[in-house]
């Protein structure tokens, strides 16, 4: 759980790396961000490892700058287990451009891959 949440975050928030990143899906494997309205920059709803790459990819498109800076040495999460070994959430305390935000993120894993990640944050928090 740690280790892949580690390579998440990397592969996401700190190197914009859409293959990377949708490598670590389940082939069928879901992202959602529930709480950002249809036709934002940010992608609410990405079915399938291809749907997740090319839909990140194209967010990754997008000058770094416009999505703002991470400050990662105030930046940290905490992961916490739940009832079912192949769930945790991971609570996520960041720093971009000098403004402190906070997200949840939950996360089902299916044979060591992620098969559903939901992030709920303030859409008005991303570009």
């Amino acid at each position: 759980m740690r280790e892949i949440f580690g390579r998440y975050v990397h592969a996401g928030a700190l190197s914009r790396d859409a293959d990377a990143l949708a490598d670590l899906f389940t082939e069928d494997g879901v992202f959602e961000a529930p709480l950002v309205p249809d036709g934002h920059v940010f992608p609410n709803h990405l079915v399938g490892r291809d749907a997740i790459r090319a839909g990140m990819a194209e967010y990754y498109r997008l000058p770094a700058g416009a999505q703002g800076t991470v400050d990662t040495t105030r930046s940290s999460y905490v992961l916490h287990d739940t009832a079912d070994p192949d769930v945790f959430i991971a609570e996520i305390d960041t720093v971009v451009d000098g403004v402190a935000k906070s997200l949840v993120q939950i996360v089902r894993l299916r044979d060591g891959k992620i098969a559903r990640l939901r992030d709920y944050f303030a859409p008005d928090s991303v570009a």
